[in-house]
Protein backbone atom coordinates (compact mmCIF):
# COMPACT_ATOMS: atom_id res chain seq x y z
CA UNK A 1 0.00 0.00 0.00
CA UNK A 2 1.55 3.88 -0.50
CA UNK A 3 2.32 5.57 1.81
CA UNK A 4 0.21 9.15 2.29
CA UNK A 5 1.76 11.92 3.10
CA UNK A 6 1.07 15.35 5.67
CA UNK A 7 1.44 18.63 4.11
CA UNK A 8 4.48 18.77 6.66
CA UNK A 9 6.57 15.96 5.28
CA UNK A 10 5.88 17.08 1.88
CA UNK A 11 7.00 20.56 2.00
CA UNK A 12 10.17 18.86 4.34
CA UNK A 13 10.83 16.66 1.49
CA UNK A 14 10.93 19.56 -0.76
CA UNK A 15 12.80 21.95 1.72
CA UNK A 16 15.68 19.52 1.26
CA UNK A 17 15.80 18.73 -2.14
CA UNK A 18 15.67 21.89 -3.35
CA UNK A 19 18.04 23.29 -0.48
CA UNK A 20 20.76 20.96 -2.66
CA UNK A 21 20.01 21.87 -6.08
CA UNK A 22 19.97 25.57 -5.31
CA UNK A 23 23.39 25.00 -3.70
CA UNK A 24 24.78 22.44 -5.73
CA UNK A 25 22.63 21.31 -8.61
CA UNK A 26 24.10 21.04 -12.10
CA UNK A 27 22.99 24.36 -13.73
CA UNK A 28 25.53 24.36 -16.26
CA UNK A 29 24.47 21.22 -17.94
CA UNK A 30 24.06 22.63 -21.75
CA UNK A 31 20.31 21.34 -22.69
CA UNK A 32 19.00 22.81 -19.10
CA UNK A 33 20.26 25.96 -20.98
CA UNK A 34 17.38 25.77 -23.27
CA UNK A 35 14.17 24.98 -23.62
CA UNK A 36 14.19 24.27 -26.84
CA UNK A 37 12.34 20.88 -27.80
CA UNK A 38 14.43 19.43 -30.62
CA UNK A 39 17.13 19.90 -28.28
CA UNK A 40 15.86 18.57 -25.33
CA UNK A 41 14.71 15.22 -27.00
CA UNK A 42 17.76 15.00 -28.25
CA UNK A 43 19.77 15.41 -25.18
CA UNK A 44 17.01 13.03 -23.34
CA UNK A 45 18.16 9.83 -26.19
CA UNK A 46 22.10 10.21 -25.71
CA UNK A 47 20.83 10.07 -22.28
CA UNK A 48 19.49 6.44 -21.99
CA UNK A 49 22.03 4.33 -20.57
CA UNK A 50 24.43 6.72 -20.95
CA UNK A 51 26.57 8.78 -18.39
CA UNK A 52 26.65 12.72 -18.47
CA UNK A 53 30.11 13.39 -19.19
CA UNK A 54 30.18 11.17 -22.39
CA UNK A 55 27.33 12.90 -23.57
CA UNK A 56 27.97 17.04 -23.08
CA UNK A 57 30.35 16.72 -25.81
CA UNK A 58 28.79 15.00 -28.27
CA UNK A 59 25.42 16.99 -27.82
CA UNK A 60 27.62 19.94 -28.77
CA UNK A 61 28.60 18.09 -31.97
CA UNK A 62 25.68 16.92 -32.97
CA UNK A 63 23.66 20.02 -32.72
CA UNK A 64 26.25 21.73 -34.15
CA UNK A 65 25.89 19.44 -37.43
CA UNK A 66 22.26 18.84 -37.51
CA UNK A 67 20.79 22.00 -35.89
CA UNK A 68 17.40 21.62 -36.71
CA UNK A 69 14.45 18.52 -36.99
CA UNK A 70 14.72 19.58 -40.91
CA UNK A 71 18.77 19.17 -41.22
CA UNK A 72 18.80 15.82 -39.28
CA UNK A 73 15.89 14.33 -40.99
CA UNK A 74 17.49 15.51 -44.34
CA UNK A 75 21.33 13.95 -43.81
CA UNK A 76 22.23 10.91 -44.80
CA UNK A 77 21.93 7.87 -42.02
CA UNK A 78 26.00 7.21 -42.49
CA UNK A 79 26.71 11.19 -41.51
CA UNK A 80 23.89 10.82 -38.28
CA UNK A 81 25.90 7.43 -36.90
CA UNK A 82 29.64 8.90 -37.69
CA UNK A 83 28.56 12.24 -35.09
CA UNK A 84 27.10 9.50 -33.16
CA UNK A 85 30.05 7.42 -32.48
CA UNK A 86 31.48 6.61 -29.32
CA UNK A 87 27.89 6.97 -27.85
CA UNK A 88 27.48 3.13 -28.25
CA UNK A 89 23.59 1.93 -29.03
CA UNK A 90 23.62 3.04 -32.49
CA UNK A 91 19.88 2.42 -32.77
CA UNK A 92 19.21 5.62 -30.46
CA UNK A 93 20.73 7.56 -33.85
CA UNK A 94 18.75 5.60 -36.03
CA UNK A 95 15.57 5.78 -33.97
CA UNK A 96 16.33 9.87 -33.72
CA UNK A 97 16.46 10.54 -37.45
CA UNK A 98 13.65 8.59 -37.84
CA UNK A 99 11.54 10.41 -35.35
CA UNK A 100 12.68 13.89 -37.06
CA UNK A 101 11.32 12.43 -40.22
CA UNK A 102 8.11 11.47 -38.56
CA UNK A 103 7.83 15.06 -36.91
CA UNK A 104 8.34 17.01 -40.37
CA UNK A 105 5.75 14.92 -41.91
CA UNK A 106 3.14 14.38 -39.27
CA UNK A 107 3.69 17.65 -36.98
CA UNK A 108 5.07 20.41 -39.82
CA UNK A 109 8.02 20.10 -38.01
CA UNK A 110 7.25 20.75 -34.13
CA UNK A 111 7.73 18.67 -32.17
CA UNK A 112 4.68 17.17 -29.85
CA UNK A 113 3.95 18.30 -26.42
CA UNK A 114 1.75 15.65 -25.18
CA UNK A 115 3.48 12.12 -24.09
CA UNK A 116 1.38 10.06 -25.73
CA UNK A 117 2.17 11.68 -29.06
CA UNK A 118 5.68 11.70 -28.01
CA UNK A 119 6.03 8.07 -27.49
CA UNK A 120 4.23 7.19 -30.79
CA UNK A 121 8.25 8.80 -32.08
CA UNK A 122 10.59 5.68 -32.38
CA UNK A 123 12.93 4.77 -29.32
CA UNK A 124 10.37 7.05 -26.90
CA UNK A 125 9.07 4.77 -24.39
CA UNK A 126 7.24 6.35 -21.47
CA UNK A 127 9.83 8.38 -19.41
CA UNK A 128 11.76 9.87 -22.05
CA UNK A 129 8.82 10.88 -23.49
CA UNK A 130 7.57 12.29 -19.91
CA UNK A 131 11.17 13.98 -19.76
CA UNK A 132 10.84 15.97 -23.00
CA UNK A 133 7.31 16.94 -22.02
CA UNK A 134 8.70 18.38 -18.22
CA UNK A 135 11.85 19.78 -20.17
CA UNK A 136 10.63 21.47 -23.05
CA UNK A 137 7.28 21.97 -22.03
CA UNK A 138 7.20 22.67 -18.35
CA UNK A 139 4.32 19.88 -18.02
CA UNK A 140 4.06 18.03 -14.32
CA UNK A 141 3.79 14.31 -15.80
CA UNK A 142 4.95 11.79 -13.81
CA UNK A 143 7.76 9.64 -14.91
CA UNK A 144 10.84 8.15 -12.78
CA UNK A 145 14.60 7.29 -13.61
CA UNK A 146 17.04 5.16 -11.98
CA UNK A 147 17.83 8.90 -9.87
CA UNK A 148 14.68 9.90 -8.91
CA UNK A 149 14.19 6.07 -8.32
CA UNK A 150 17.16 5.94 -5.85
CA UNK A 151 15.90 9.54 -4.02
CA UNK A 152 12.31 8.29 -2.93
CA UNK A 153 13.12 4.82 -1.79
CA UNK A 154 16.06 6.09 0.32
CA UNK A 155 13.79 9.16 2.06
CA UNK A 156 10.55 6.42 2.18
CA UNK A 157 11.39 3.17 1.40
CA UNK A 158 14.98 2.74 3.91
CA UNK A 159 14.32 -0.46 5.61
CA UNK A 160 12.01 -2.11 2.93
CA UNK A 161 12.87 -4.86 -0.19
CA UNK A 162 11.13 -5.35 -3.57
CA UNK A 163 9.83 -2.14 -3.77
CA UNK A 164 7.75 -1.31 -7.18
CA UNK A 165 7.39 1.71 -8.91
CA UNK A 166 3.91 1.92 -8.10
CA UNK A 167 4.53 2.72 -5.01
CA UNK A 168 6.94 5.30 -5.61
CA UNK A 169 4.26 6.95 -8.14
CA UNK A 170 1.75 8.00 -5.47
CA UNK A 171 4.77 9.64 -3.61
CA UNK A 172 5.87 11.32 -7.19
CA UNK A 173 2.52 12.39 -7.46
CA UNK A 174 2.25 14.00 -3.98
CA UNK A 175 5.88 15.82 -3.74
CA UNK A 176 5.78 17.35 -7.54
CA UNK A 177 6.27 20.94 -7.57
CA UNK A 178 3.33 21.41 -10.23
CA UNK A 179 4.08 25.04 -10.67
CA UNK A 180 7.84 24.34 -12.23
CA UNK A 181 7.86 20.56 -12.93
CA UNK A 182 11.07 21.07 -14.98
CA UNK A 183 13.09 22.46 -11.88
CA UNK A 184 11.44 20.40 -9.77
CA UNK A 185 13.02 16.72 -12.05
CA UNK A 186 16.37 18.79 -12.72
CA UNK A 187 16.44 18.79 -8.95
CA UNK A 188 15.33 15.13 -7.37
CA UNK A 189 17.60 13.95 -10.50
CA UNK A 190 21.15 15.97 -9.06
CA UNK A 191 20.03 15.16 -5.14
CA UNK A 192 19.88 11.48 -6.73
CA UNK A 193 23.27 11.73 -8.16
CA UNK A 194 24.37 13.21 -4.82
CA UNK A 195 23.55 10.27 -3.05
CA UNK A 196 25.15 7.73 -5.59
CA UNK A 197 28.19 9.83 -5.18
CA UNK A 198 27.90 8.95 -1.59
CA UNK A 199 27.90 5.89 -1.99
CA UNK A 200 24.16 5.14 -1.26
CA UNK A 201 23.15 2.78 -4.00
CA UNK A 202 19.42 1.51 -3.52
CA UNK A 203 18.15 0.54 -7.20
CA UNK A 204 19.31 -3.01 -6.33
CA UNK A 205 16.28 -3.08 -4.20
CA UNK A 206 13.57 -2.46 -6.91
CA UNK A 207 11.81 -4.92 -8.36
CA UNK A 208 13.13 -3.31 -11.78
CA UNK A 209 16.42 -3.18 -11.15
CA UNK A 210 18.86 -5.18 -13.71
CA UNK A 211 22.62 -4.96 -13.59
CA UNK A 212 23.84 -4.22 -17.06
CA UNK A 213 25.69 -6.22 -19.04
CA UNK A 214 29.62 -6.50 -19.43
CA UNK A 215 29.96 -4.09 -22.22
CA UNK A 216 33.90 -5.69 -22.87
CA UNK A 217 33.64 -8.73 -25.04
CA UNK A 218 29.87 -8.52 -25.50
CA UNK A 219 28.16 -8.44 -28.76
CA UNK A 220 27.31 -4.69 -28.42
CA UNK A 221 31.05 -4.11 -28.63
CA UNK A 222 31.46 -5.71 -31.71
CA UNK A 223 28.54 -3.81 -33.18
CA UNK A 224 30.04 -0.90 -32.22
CA UNK A 225 33.00 -1.74 -33.49
CA UNK A 226 31.40 -3.12 -37.08
CA UNK A 227 30.20 0.31 -37.33
CA UNK A 228 32.89 2.43 -36.67
CA UNK A 229 34.63 0.72 -38.98
CA UNK A 230 32.06 1.04 -41.90
CA UNK A 231 31.41 4.79 -41.10
CA UNK A 232 35.65 5.29 -41.18
CA UNK A 233 36.15 3.07 -44.53
CA UNK A 234 32.52 3.32 -46.25
CA UNK A 235 31.60 -0.54 -48.06
CA UNK A 236 33.31 -3.28 -46.69
CA UNK A 237 32.91 -7.06 -47.01
CA UNK A 238 32.28 -9.35 -44.68
CA UNK A 239 35.86 -10.87 -44.77
CA UNK A 240 37.41 -7.01 -44.50
CA UNK A 241 35.37 -6.66 -41.63
CA UNK A 242 36.41 -9.97 -40.24
CA UNK A 243 40.30 -9.15 -41.04
CA UNK A 244 39.75 -5.58 -39.24
CA UNK A 245 38.26 -6.69 -36.26
CA UNK A 246 40.01 -7.26 -33.03
CA UNK A 247 39.63 -10.45 -31.77
CA UNK A 248 35.97 -11.82 -31.32
CA UNK A 249 34.05 -14.61 -30.40
CA UNK A 250 31.02 -13.85 -31.69
CA UNK A 251 29.49 -14.62 -35.05
CA UNK A 252 30.42 -12.14 -37.53
CA UNK A 253 27.84 -12.98 -39.79
CA UNK A 254 25.05 -12.98 -37.28
CA UNK A 255 25.59 -9.54 -36.32
CA UNK A 256 25.48 -8.42 -39.77
CA UNK A 257 22.43 -9.91 -40.08
CA UNK A 258 20.98 -8.36 -36.94
CA UNK A 259 22.36 -5.42 -38.08
CA UNK A 260 20.50 -4.93 -41.16
CA UNK A 261 17.34 -6.10 -39.46
CA UNK A 262 17.90 -2.40 -36.93
CA UNK A 263 18.22 -0.96 -40.06
CA UNK A 264 21.61 0.66 -39.67
CA UNK A 265 23.42 -1.55 -42.58
CA UNK A 266 22.60 -2.88 -45.63
CA UNK A 267 23.69 -5.20 -48.00
CA UNK A 268 25.50 -4.38 -51.45
CA UNK A 269 26.35 -7.28 -53.58
CA UNK A 270 28.74 -8.33 -51.30
CA UNK A 271 29.69 -4.97 -49.61
CA UNK A 272 28.38 -3.89 -46.31
CA UNK A 273 27.81 0.28 -45.40
CA UNK A 274 25.97 2.39 -42.90
CA UNK A 275 22.25 2.06 -44.08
Amino acid sequence: MSKRLTRQQIKKFQKTIYRYYHACGRHDLPWRKTKRPYHILVSEIMLQQTQVERVIPKYRLFLKTFPSIKSLAQAPLSDVIAVWQGLGYNRRAVALKKSARLIIDNYNGRLPRSPGALQNLPGVGHATASAVAAFAFNQPVLFIETNIRTVYIYHFYQSRKKIHDDDIYPLLEQTIDTENPRQWYYALMDYGVYLKKRKIKLNDRSVHYTKQSRFEGSIRQTRGEIIRLLAQNGGMTRKEIGRKLTATQHNITDILKHLEKDGLVRKTGRTFVIA
